[in-house]
């Protein structure tokens, strides 16, 4: 298997050159030629010796995923990318547009260990965790197929991003890197079931880029009833440390609550919701309707969703509901899950 050079950061790359027997300069060309000028082939190195090329063939190659397929949504500007790594996994992104917005949702991990029993890519189980140059490469390769600038991230798609933490930031730095890609830091937003350890980590670190927690559940026992990591992940420890980020860092933090019926979609749940949440510092609530798959959880009906929004009304922060798109492609938020056979 060879080494991809889509991951690297500059760092490495004058490594690369050492291992070569190159002068250090060379390092900067190579960063250029994979983030700002976004090469497919070896060839396409232009200003680089024939015998450097030759000797990177030998080991390297651009990229560490190949594109299989891209699946339009019928109804909504929204693409489901499906890619193979090296090692034959494979895993989605998902491409949204709306009004002067392009969105990708990129993958972190192949399936995912933490069991959360509403979503699809939960039923794959863990596989492994994905390297700095596969996640990346979701971005570059999806911005080759489409004809204006992706203009923000979500570490959103299948797998917990915080359980890859290492390889998660150090995709994040050089997706923000400002001699490479260049996306701004507001950005980038890194999504987490409440991996409490990481987003302590996340704080101490003062990483620029947005957070996104998944609540799901306004009692502990509600929420270790679909999403297990609340065992040694308590909402309370979970709430405690979101108001250390927000109060430490001074960046908005949002929260996601997927509405489930009969589940946690009462006007009960919306009034616990507000209690948890009041005097958060600079915090943001989504709701997300569920987006069905084959599994026994469904979405509550437009009443009942109607009624808990209302209850949430005397709310002190900003709320929205997002209707994920794509949801006829399975591109929803938790309907990803790879059962393509390649």
């Amino acid at each position: 298997m060879k080494k991809s050079l889509i991951g690297k950061n500059l760092d490495e790359f004058s490594d690369l050159c050492i291992e070569l027997g190159l002068e250090n300069f060379r390092s900067k060309q190579l960063f250029n030629w994979m983030y700002r000028n976004e090469v497919n082939d070896l060839t396409e190195l232009k200003n680089l010796p024939k015998s450097l090329i030759e000797d990177l063939k030998i080991g390297h190659c651009i990229h560490p995923l190949e594109l299989i397929n891209s699946t339009n949504s019928s109804s909504e500007k929204t693409n489901k990318f499906l890619f193979k790594t090296q090692s034959g996994a494979l895993i989605e992104s998902v491409l949204m547009n709306e009004k002067n917005r392009v969105t990708l949702c990129i993958s972190t991990q192949v399936g995912c260990a933490l069991d959360c029993k509403f979503c699809a890519t939960a039923k794959m189980g863990f596989k492994e965790n994905l390297s700095v140059g596969e996640i990346l490469d979701q971005y570059l390769l999806a911005r080759q197929k489409i004809n204006k600038p992706i203009t923000n991230i979500v570490f959103m798609g299948m797998g917990e991003p915080f359980l890859n933490y290492k390889n998660v930031i150090k995709a994040a730095k050089l997706l923000n890197d400002p001699n490479g890609i260049n996306m701004g830091s507001k950005r980038i937003t890194i999504s987490t079931a409440g991996v409490i350890s990481k987003i302590e980590e996340f704080t101490k670190s003062k990483e620029k880029f947005k957070l996104a927690i998944s609540l799901n559940g306004t009692t502990n026992e509600q929420r270790t009833s679909i999403m297990p990591i609340n065992i040694k992940n308590s909402l309370d420890e979970l709430l405690n440390v979101a108001r250390r980020y927000t109060e430490t860092v001074n960046r908005w933090l949002t929260f996601e609550y997927v509405l489930l019926k009969e589940i946690n979609d009462s006007v009960e749940d919306a009034k616990r919701l507000l209690s948890m949440l009041a005097g958060m510092k600079k915090c943001k609530l989504n709701i997300i309707p569920y987006n069905e798959t084959d599994g026994e959880f469904r979405r509550p009906d437009k009443d009942q969703i109607e009624n808990f929004v209302i209850a949430l009304r005397p709310a002190k922060f900003p709320i929205t509901v997002r209707w994920s798109k794509g949801t006829d492609i399975d591109a929803g938020c938790g309907q990803l899950a790879t059962r393509n056979q390649v």
